[in-house]
């Protein structure tokens, strides 16, 4: 079943409009979502809507307010705010094309896959498409979702577009303060080497389906384990294991323990090679 699109709006580029449709690129299944138990009873713990002095209130009952003074708030309902004419509301006005790596990393929120919306957008949106891939650019917008006016940005992504909404710039703290507490260290080259040599080694690809969440997976076990009343089946590491005394003694084992797991899956591979040579006929069964 196709994914419902969850915003409708156009894309605006000077006087070329395309409707298009968003979808979440990212899905929160995964996640393991553990509720406050009150232990005695196995009850779940529930939270209740509360007003001082009237006691608990029903949802129809709240509304929305900003405190301008301590204890003092103004209104606001959320037909009015909903009823604000503001063009942007459906529209991704794109102001900006900048370069692929132009954008700091610290400012990518969330990514949302960015679609045609109907026939007569089709040509408008392959078009757009093309034109930022052939130029390497990134198309930069702005965005209303869920309340919040938003940064986005727009990027080629296979045969359709990626949009990424933003950080604002005073929702990133500056590092300098941070970073001015790390020490100066006089680098030894030896152990620079040591380092660039294992970088190299254990550089390819980014395969994120390589990485599994070792944590969650276990914590599924414990609780399949629980609901079977079983013991829990997990493998756990032996303490201590990644204590560092010597950073050039660490790297030289890292280093030569890479170059004896290469010569050994070399040695199996060449086995393997010689055995297949001598019974043919067991390979092709």
């Amino acid at each position: 079943m196709a994914p419902r699109a969850f915003w409708t709006g156009h894309l605006r580029l000077s006087l070329v409009n395309i409707p298009v449709r968003l979808y979440p690129a990212t899905t929160s299944e995964r996640r393991i979502e553990l509720h406050q138990i009150h232990e005695p009873t196995g009850k779940r713990i529930r939270y209740q809507k509360v007003a001082p002095g009237v006691g608990p209130v029903e949802n129809e009952e709240i509304t929305k307010g900003y405190e301008f003074e301590k204890g003092k708030y103004v209104l606001l309902d959320q037909m009015e705010v909903d009823e604000l004419k503001l063009e942007s509301k459906q529209t991704i006005e794109l102001v900006r094309f900048v370069d692929e790596d132009a954008i700091d990393p610290r400012y990518f929120e969330t990514p949302y896959y960015l679609m045609p919306d109907g026939d007569l957008a089709d040509e408008g949106y392959v078009i757009l498409h093309k034109a930022l891939k052939d130029t390497g650019k990134v198309a930069i917008g702005q965005l209303i979702l869920r309340g919040h006016g938003n940064i986005v940005a727009i990027r080629p992504y296979g045969k359709g577009l990626l949009l990424e909404v933003l950080r604002h710039a005073n929702e990133i703290r500056p590092a300098d303060a941070l970073f001015k507490e790390i020490a100066e260290v006089k680098v030894d080259k030896e152990a620079l080497d040591l380092a660039k040599e294992l970088v190299k080694r254990k550089s390819g690809k980014f395969e994120p389906e390589q990485f599994k969440d070792e944590y969650a997976e276990a914590v599924w076990e414990l609780i399949h384990a629980k609901i079977e009343n079983r013991a829990p089946e997990i493998i756990t590491a032996e303490p201590g294991g990644a204590k560092v005394i010597n950073i050039m003694d660490a790297l030289k084992k890292s280093v030569q323990q890479g170059k004896g797991t290469t010569a050994s899956k070399t040695a199996k591979r060449g086995t393997a090679t010689k055995k297949t040579a001598k019974t043919p006929k067991r390979k092709s069964a």
